[in-house]
């Protein structure tokens, strides 16, 4: 038998995090569900808790390579990446 359409599958977006947004979270990747940024990242801060919402607040949230919001849509095939402030280097 086939499944009864798409509109029962959950869109699940892939999400790499780097840095110490991958330290709060334990893991530097994962599957989320979400049709929007914002929804992907919301479940992210209930899954990694708050030490990961803190760090997620200083990250600049990129899809697929470009600067994303948290309106942007996203799907199965998209990339979310959470990356932190770079520091370091001289002064």
């Amino acid at each position: 038998m086939e499944a009864s359409g798409d509109s029962t599958l959950c869109r699940m977006a892939r999400v790499r995090l780097f840095a110490a947004a991958r330290d709060a979270a334990g893991t530097g990747r994962d599957e989320l569900p979400g049709d929007t940024v914002g929804e992907v990242l919301s479940l992210a801060r209930e899954r990694y808790g708050s030490t990961f919402d803190a760090v997620l607040a200083t990250c600049r949230i990129w899809v697929n390579g470009e600067p994303a919001e948290a309106h942007d849509s996203i799907g199965a095939t998209d990339e979310l990446a959470v990356l932190p402030p770079v520091s370091g280097g001289s002064s």
